[in-house]
């Protein structure tokens, strides 16, 4: 009997009457690749079952060259990411986090928008600077603008696919990173008794660890871009741990990757996608410039995020009136049923 106990304790948070951090984290990532997998599956039976009419070689053949397609790659793909991780939060937020989609970072107001579009901006000054430096430097050099990646000389439509693209990765990889895991982390840690500061910044840390171990596969990836996609994510997840939302955190990893790969012609953690509007290339020391994975992987992306650090931090006490603080509130799990009587009470 008490090791049934034990066991339950384990995995059941009986005070917040639902599973523990880590086993939502593991049925989170589960849940991605089940739907990962149905999505797959009815892509392909969809697909087969309008080209019916041929014979099984053509179909198969027919299939296979939709990958060579560039709007597949550059925007099926990547949307398909985002309908996954956007279902598997929403369920796993419904049904084993027991929240609403909102506590992820979406509470949309005026202020939210607000830090969406300096997000944004931030991420578009932040590789200006970048290219800037590189250039002035001589680490940068020139090649040409309006160029395609692909060699089609479709550049317009290159690049509005870089665009198209960046948008849905910058949405659901902070979903993914500063949303779901960080969030689901830092009450984790609490419930182990770590106070609400040093658990909302050890989630922050190890979200952070987690998001430069995916990258770990990119083309080009070493263990110095690996460390360096760690502190990407510290920087990413900032605007989260102070103001509770994702907005910054998602207006900065559109454009900081959009500008890097489409608008400056960097590598984008070793890929490029798309076409550029300025073509570069990066002659300089590897340790300044990133190398073949792009700037972040150099002491030039490092600078952009410290700098881009400082001026989140500037932003954020800005627009608190001077006050600036972590979103401790981050740590703390409160059941819909009770903030809904404690709603009534306040109305009372």
């Amino acid at each position: 009997m008490k090791i049934l106990i034990v066991i339950k304790r384990i995995f059941w948070n009986g005070q917040e009457r639902r599973l523990r951090a880590l086993w939502r984290l593991v049925l989170h990532m589960l849940l991605i690749f089940l739907i990962s997998i149905l999505f797959s599956i009815a892509l392909e039976s969809l697909y087969f079952l309008l080209l019916g009419s041929f014979n099984s070689d053509i179909r198969i053949l027919s299939f296979l060259e939709i990958f060579e397609n560039p709007w597949v790659n550059a925007v099926v793909f990547p949307g398909g990411m985002l309908l996954i991780i956007l279902a598997a939060t929403m369920i796993s937020g419904r049904w084993v986090d027991r929240r609403k989609f909102k506590d992820f970072g979406f509470h949309f107001s005026r202020a939210w928008w607000l830090d969406l579009a300096f997000g944004l901006t931030l991420g578009a000054m932040l590789m200006g600077l970048v290219f800037l430096f590189g250039w002035f430097t001589g680490s940068i050099q020139i090649t040409g603008f309006m160029q395609s990646f692909s060699g089609r000389g479709q550049f317009l439509s290159e690049f509005f696919q870089g665009l198209i693209f960046y948008i849905m990765v910058g949405f659901y990889e902070e979903l993914l990173s500063r949303g779901y895991h960080l969030v689901n982390l830092s009450e984790g840690f609490y419930g182990v008794k770590i106070n609400k500061r040093w658990a909302l910044l050890l989630a922050l840390v190890v979200s952070s660890v987690v998001f430069g171990l995916l990258h770990m596969s990119n083309p080009h990836a070493s263990w110095i871009s690996t460390v360096n996609i760690m502190l990407a994510g510290i920087f990413l997840g900032l605007g989260m741990i102070l103001t509770g939302n994702l907005s910054i955190s998602i207006g900065l990893h559109i454009t900081w990757n959009f500008f890097q790969g489409n608008v400056f012609g960097f590598p984008v953690s070793g890929t490029r996608t798309g076409a550029t509007l300025i073509a570069t290339e990066l002659v300089g020391p590897k340790w300044l410039n990133g190398g073949a994975f792009g700037p972040e992987a150099g002491l030039m992306g490092l600078a952009a995020m410290l700098i881009g650090s400082l001026l989140t931090v500037l932003w954020v006490r800005r627009s608190k009136s001077g006050r600036l603080e972590l979103k401790e509130s981050l740590t703390v799990y409160e059941p819909q049923n009770r903030r809904r009587r404690q709603l009534s009470e306040s109305d009372n």
